[in-house]
């Protein structure tokens, strides 16, 4: 989500490429991501092609947000003695 958190919109192609996935695996975990409510994609034609991008929702901006809180409250305590 951290790719989603920094673009407004990315395509599944970028996605791919950044995340070595391949085509089933980043299918299979944008739905889940979806049916979640964390991000939100969008299908167009481009020429003949159907393209595919997807960006975070309020709520999956949200929650990427309390996830990096979290991970920085472990590392906070991790370096106090």
């Amino acid at each position: 989500m951290a790719t989603l958190a920094a673009a407004d919109w990315a395509e599944f192609a970028f996605l791919k490429d950044r995340l070595d996935l391949s085509d089933s695996a980043l299918s299979k975990q944008l739905t889940t991501l979806e049916e979640a409510g964390y991000i939100a994609t969008e299908r167009r034609l481009s020429g003949t092609r159907r393209k595919v991008r997807a960006r975070l929702t309020d709520t999956g901006r949200t929650a990427f947000e309390g996830h990096i809180a979290a991970l920085q409250a472990i590392i906070a305590g991790a370096a106090t003695p």
